[in-house]
C-alpha cells in the first residue's frame, strides 16, 4: 500500500516536471509560430502599400488629380517603415536577411522611378516617351519585387509549417505525459473524476480554439474578398476601359468593320462581368449605403442568375447598422442563398429582415428538399460540418453576441439570425416574425 502510494507520488512529481519542461518548450514554439506570422503579415502589408503607391502614381499621371498625388506621398512614406519593420523581424534569419537586402534595393529603385514619373508630371512635361520608359521600368521592378516577396512568403510558410509541426509535437507529448500520469493516478488514488475534468477542459479549449479559428478565417476571407474586389475594379476594370476607348477610336478612324464592333461588344460584356464579380466579392453598396441596399442588389442579382424567384421583405427606412453587423448579416444572406441554389432545388425563396430596438432578425427560407438529418445534427451540436460555411458564420454571429439557428424538414429549410444592436431610435418594425 505504502509502496503504491509512494510510487504514485513519485510518478506525479516526475510527470509534473516533465510536463512543465514540455510546456515551457511549447510556449517557446508558439512564440516562434507567432513571430513567423508577424513576418508574413508584414510582407503582406509591404506588398499592399507598394501596390497602393503604384496605383496612385498611375492615376496621378493619367489625371493630374492632386488627391492621387497625396495618396502616393502617403504610401511612399509607409514603405521605408515597413521595410525597417521587416528587417527587424527577420534579423534572426540569414536567408531572409539576404532576401531583404535585395528587396530593399529593388524597392528603392522602384520608389526612385515612381518619384521621377511623379516629378515629370508635376513639371507639366508632355514627354510621353519618357513616361512610357519610366512606366516600363516600374513594371519590371514591380515584377521582380513581387517575385522576391513571393519567395520570402514561401520561405516563411515553410518555416511556419515546420514550427507548427514542432509545436504540435510538443503539445502531443505534453498530453501523453499528463494522460499517462493521471491514468496511473486513477488506479492508485481512485481520482477518475480529475482525469475527466482535464479531458473536458482540453476539449472545451480545443473547441474554443476552433471557433476562434473559424472566425479568423472568415475575417481573412473578407479581407481577401475586399482586396480582390478592389483590384478587379481599380486595375483590370481600368485596363478594359482603356482597351474599349482605343477600339472605339480605331473604329471611328477606319471604315465600318464588323470585327471591331464585335470586339467592343465583347469588351462591354467582359466589363459587366468583371464589375459583377467584383461586387459579389465585396459589394460597394455595403460600405456606401448599408445592408438594405446591398441586400436588395444581391437578391435581385441572385434571382436573375439562379432563376429562383426570391422575395425580399426589408424595411424601407432601415438606416445604417454597425459595420460588423451589416457585414455578418450580408455574409449569412450570401452563404444561405448560395446553398439554396446549389443544394435545395427550391422553386422559390423568401428573405425578410426585422429590426427592433434591441435586436435585428434575419430570416432566409426556401421550399426545397431540406437538409439531411445527419448534417443538421452535426450543425446543431456545434460541429463545424462543411468547413467555413454556415458553421463558420454561426461562430462569427456568436462573437458579435448573436445566434444563428437552422431548421429543416421535407418542406424546406429556414435560417434564422438574431443579432443585438445598439440602443438607438424606436422600433422600426414590431411585426411578429
Amino acid at each position: 500500500m505504502h509502496l503504491a502510494f509512494g510510487s504514485a507520488v513519485m510518478l506525479l512529481l516526475l510527470s509534473g516536471l516533465a510536463a512543465y519542461d514540455a510546456v515551457i518548450r511549447f510556449r517557446d514554439a508558439q512564440k516562434r509560430v507567432n513571430h513567423t506570422r508577424d513576418v508574413q503579415s508584414t510582407l503582406g502589408d509591404l506588398n499592399n502599400v507598394s501596390a497602393r503607391a503604384g496605383r496612385a502614381r498611375t492615376r496621378y499621371v493619367d489625371t493630374g488629380d492632386d488627391a492621387f498625388l497625396q495618396e502616393y506621398q502617403s504610401a511612399a512614406v509607409e514603405i521605408p517603415l515597413k521595410l525597417q519593420q521587416l528587417q527587424q523581424l527577420t534579423a534572426d534569419n540569414p536567408e531572409q536577411q539576404d532576401n531583404w537586402a535585395r528587396l530593399y534595393n529593388i524597392t528603392s529603385r522602384r520608389l526612385s522611378l515612381l518619384d521621377s514619373s511623379i516629378q515629370l508630371k508635376r513639371n507639366g512635361s508632355g514627354d510621353q516617351p519618357e513616361q512610357a520608359r519610366l512606366r516600363q521600368q516600374i513594371i519590371d521592378e514591380s515584377a521582380e519585387a513581387d517575385s522576391l516577396l513571393q519567395k520570402m512568403q514561401a520561405a516563411e510558410q515553410r518555416l511556419l509549417e515546420a514550427r507548427r509541426e514542432h509545436s504540435e509535437r510538443l503539445f502531443r507529448m505534453t498530453g501523453y505525459i499528463l494522460g499517462a500520469a493521471f491514468v496511473l493516478a486513477l488506479v492508485l488514488f481512485f481520482l477518475h473524476y480529475r482525469l475527466l475534468n482535464v479531458e473536458l477542459g482540453a476539449r472545451e479549449q480545443a473547441e474554443a480554439s476552433l471557433r476562434a479559428l473559424s472566425v479568423r478565417l472568415l475575417e481573412l476571407q473578407d479581407q481577401e474578398r475586399r482586396k480582390f474586389s478592389r483590384e478587379l475594379h481599380d486595375s483590370l476594370g481600368q485596363y478594359l476601359v482603356g482597351v474599349k476607348m482605343n477600339l472605339t477610336m480605331l473604329g471611328s478612324s477606319i471604315p465600318a468593320n464588323a470585327l471591331v464592333s464585335e470586339s467592343i461588344t465583347l469588351l462591354d460584356e467582359a466589363m459587366t462581368e468583371t464589375r459583377t464579380i467584383s461586387h459579389l466579392l465585396h459589394p460597394p453598396l455595403l460600405d456606401e449605403t448599408g445592408f438594405a441596399s446591398a441586400a436588395r442588389w444581391y437578391v435581385e442579382g441572385f434571382a436573375k442568375r439562379s432563376g429562383i424567384p426570391t422575395n425580399l421583405d426589408i424595411p424601407e427606412d432601415l438606416g445604417r447598422l454597425p459595420e460588423s453587423i451589416e457585414l455578418a448579416l450580408f455574409r449569412v444572406l450570401q452563404e444561405s442563398l448560395t446553398n439554396v441554389h446549389r443544394h435545395s432545388k427550391s422553386p422559390r425563396a423568401d428573405v425578410s429582415l426585422r429590426v427592433f430596438r434591441d435586436e435585428v432578425v434575419l430570416r432566409i427560407r426556401d421550399y426545397g428538399k431540406g437538409i439531411p438529418g445527419d448534417v443538421l445534427s452535426l450543425f446543431r451540436r456545434n460541429r463545424a460540418h462543411g468547413g467555413v460555411g454556415l458553421a463558420g458564420m454561426r461562430e462569427r454571429i456568436h462573437e458579435l453576441g448573436g445566434q444563428l439557428e437552422m431548421d429543416s424538414d421535407s418542406d424546406g429549410t429556414q435560417i434564422l439570425v438574431k443579432m443585438p444592436r445598439s440602443e438607438r431610435g424606436n422600433v422600426l418594425d414590431v411585426a411578429a416574425h
